[in-house]
């Protein structure tokens, strides 16, 4: 499932998610366990009432890897293009 961050539009980080959020354009969230709790709950309250799959990561690194960057990050999303 992280594999498809590689081959879909996404976006990385808190900024750019919550904006495709409030533009309905994500279709898969991916929140790292380790992220700070207020952060985490900024992007799920931004999620109420949307279909949208939200998978948990086991860190911030693995998620920020997995986006091909060199830090961590707390949230990743799949987008519409």
């Amino acid at each position: 499932m992280l594999d498809d961050l590689k081959h879909h539009s996404k976006t990385v980080g808190l900024k750019q998610t919550m904006k495709a959020l409030a533009a309905n354009k994500v279709r898969v969230l991916y929140i790292a366990q380790d992220a700070e709790e207020r952060l985490v709950s900024k992007v799920l309250d931004a999620c109420n009432n949307k279909e949208i799959k939200i998978c948990k990561v086991e860190s911030m690194k693995l998620l920020g890897k997995k986006c091909g960057i060199d830090v961590g990050t707390a949230v990743a999303a799949i987008i519409d293009d």
